[in-house]
């Protein structure tokens, strides 16, 4: 079987980790991949992909129609295929993985699609809803570590990626490399008290200030909390989320993005996620989880896929239905607990989300897709 996987993504985030060990699950299966990338994505040399993994940049000068083999092929894109790749053409199996929520978006990026695989099983009712022709079974990710030691000191990063579609972004882009230099870049250390850690890329998806314009004020009552943020985005992003965090003043510290997730993980006391229904499954929750380190979340999918509420972590009401009271309630039982729970203590609901797990899941996919193109 030829396969050609398209991630065309210029960002790093968790669909460019997926896409690694999804690489490394079809060479276990026997399958290698073609993998097409945007020419600015640098990441992908340090994902430790596969040697069967050929990963081709599609630049300005080719479409990605002209670095497809001839013959019979399995397109597999990450998000919707490109327009050009959906054009009919005999003995192409045409797939895509949804790594997005379709409720609230136009769904018809995925039509004429053969196939469209969910993340979860949130991501998957909405495309069934959509009538879409999606994969019984969701194929939930990996808690992938293996890009981490979890052993490195972290250094504050800068808290921006530019997007540099954006003349202000492209400029200050140019001009933060020059400044850089004279900047402090301390090391992390935990402080005394209660550690709440985002570890994400600030992104719209995640809802982050519209998360603490809530929770913000509610957590200034509470001295002895602090909040640590590991990731980068966007100028307006990062904006945003400023100015909704300003009621913590100097119990807020930004990191930028780190490598070492595992290190980030075993640093704080539990992971803070955003909100849940721009969200499709949440990598970091998993990983941080493997990690030991509990997760709080609000009670709605996909987050009641991937907590145990009082395992794994806790679920909460949805701030924006109570004004945070749910919250509040459960910040003052984590104050009295002697020690957070360590969700490795619930060893059936990770191995759900295991490197085994996964090729399980992914070996009918296989099978299907050779069926398909067989006939």
């Amino acid at each position: 079987m030829r396969l050609v996987q398209i991630n065309l993504q210029p960002h790093f985030g968790g669909g460019e980790v997926y896409t690694a060990f999804l690489c490394r699950a079809l060479s276990e299966l026997g399958i290698a991949t073609r993998l097409l990338v945007h020419p600015r994505a640098g990441f992908w040399g340090r994902l430790g992909l596969p040697e069967d993994t050929e990963v081709v940049k599609v630049d300005a000068s080719r479409t990605a129609v002209d670095c497809l083999p001839e013959g019979p092929l399995w397109l597999l894109a990450h998000g919707s295929l490109p327009a050009e790749l959906l054009a009919a053409v005999p003995r192409r199996l045409r797939t895509a993985i949804a790594h997005m929520p379709v409720q609230g978006r136009n769904p018809a990026a995925f039509a004429g699609h053969d196939r469209v695989f969910a993340v979860s099983g949130w991501v998957r009712d909405g495309l069934v809803a959509a009538g879409l022709p999606a994969w019984p079974e969701p194929l939930y990710g990996v808690a992938d570590l293996s890009r981490s030691t979890g052993a490195s000191v972290i250094r504050r990063t800068s808290r921006y990626d530019w997007d540099r579609r954006k003349f202000r972004d492209r400029l200050c882009s140019w001009i933060e490399p020059c400044v850089d230099p004279l900047l402090p870049h301390p090391a992390y250390a935990r402080r005394e008290g209660l550690t709440l850690g985002i570890v994400s890329r600030i992104t719209p998806i995640k809802q982050f200030p519209a998360l603490f314009a809530i929770l913000a004020p509610l957590l200034a009552r509470y001295p002895g909390i602090h909040l640590e943020i590991f990731g980068a985005g966007g100028y307006a992003s990062v904006r945003d989320l400023d100015a909704a965090l300003a009621p913590l003043a100097g119990r807020v510290r930004f990191w930028g993005h780190q490598a070492d997730v595992a290190s980030v993980y075993r640093g704080i006391d539990y992971l803070l996620t955003g909100l849940p229904e721009k969200e499709a499954l949440g990598l970091n929750v998993i990983e941080a989880q493997a990690c030991g380190t509990p997760v709080l979340a609000p009670a709605a999918p996909p987050f009641t896929e991937t907590v145990v509420d009082g395992a794994t972590g806790f679920l909460y009401r949805d701030p924006r239905e109570d004004d945070g009271a749910d919250f509040v309630r459960l910040i003052e039982r984590l104050r009295i607990m002697p020690h957070p729970p360590d969700p490795r203590t619930s060893q059936a609901h990770l191995d759900k989300f295991s490197f085994a797990a996964f090729l399980a899941r992914l070996h009918p996919v296989v099978a299907w897709a050779n069926g398909e193109l067989r006939q």
